[in-house]
């Protein structure tokens, strides 16, 4: 697929993640009607959580054969120490990554303001945080054992559910539920990131505290990544000699690999 498109396809992936994941602890997560009473209809941690996943899964489904539906740098950089994505394309990916997510942000922050009282101030706008900023008062380091431990295994989930040894059509869905029990797991502690993309969106508009942390949501997701890809390539991915599932698909124009996220086809 031509880069181009894959990056149209990333930056509309994140944007969706974004708006739909973020959007939902925005505006759903706790409902106030307009009068300023507590409806009780609020979608709370366990719908913010399954928004975040549903995110995935349906840009995996509806994006997945254009780019690999990354999404997030630290799944960008993990793919490619796990040797399923080229080095060469890891700057553009999480380039347009940052762009989508911000871009979401600023429609977020659009819609949210168009009510009355609304300050992203006090609503936190759904940025990460440790210390004072962490939504359970977590400290740096328990949130940065969090960030890291959950992107690892988030990536070895990605790349188990893509390997050739796994069952078909279904990595989506997988994927999509890991995220969300991350999301479960994790929301108390840092809001959840695993993903600085997302974060970066949010704290652009939050600034100050949110921009001052922002260091701990990018190197603890990216090094949960590479070790995550490290991990899956030497530890579980299938010798040369052991029989694999082949993917591709016989032409006489060229040879064919597995694009990202191993569920299509890309011509060499």
């Amino acid at each position: 697929m031509d880069l181009g498109k894959r990056l149209a396809a990333e930056a509309f992936g994140t944007f969706w993640l974004v708006i739909g994941g973020c959007g939902a602890a925005v505006l759903a997560a706790s409902f106030v009607d307009k009068n300023g009473q507590n409806a009780g209809l609020g979608i709370g941690l366990l719908g913010v959580s399954f928004a975040f996943g549903l995110t995935v899964l349906t840009m995996a489904y509806g994006l997945g054969h254009i780019s690999g539906c990354h999404l997030n740098p630290a799944v960008t950089l993990g793919l490619w120490a796990g040797k399923r994505f080229p080095g060469k394309d890891v700057a553009p990916y999480v380039v347009v990554q940052v762009i989508g997510g911000i871009a979401a942000a600023a429609v977020l922050y659009v819609i949210a303001s168009g009510k009355a009282g609304f300050s992203v101030a006090d609503s936190g706008f759904a940025a990460n945080g440790y210390g004072d900023h962490s939504p359970g008062g977590y400290n740096l380091a328990a949130c940065l054992v969090a960030e890291l431990v959950m992107t690892f295994a988030f990536i070895a989930v990605i790349m188990g559910a893509t390997d050739a040894r796994a069952p078909k059509g279904l990595a989506p869905i997988a994927i999509g539920l890991c995220l969300t029990l991350i999301h479960l797991i994790t929301i108390p502690v840092t809001n959840t990131s695993v993903n600085p993309a997302r974060s970066t969106s949010q704290a652009v508009f939050v600034g100050g505290w949110a921009l001052q942390q922002l260091w701990l949501f990018w190197l603890a997701p990216i090094v949960g990544g590479l070790i995550g890809g490290l991990v899956y390539r030497y530890v579980f991915e299938a010798a040369p000699e052991e029989p694999l599932v082949d993917l591709t698909v016989p032409s006489v124009e060229g040879e064919l690999s597995t694009s990202a996220d191993g569920t299509m086809p890309i011509r060499n």
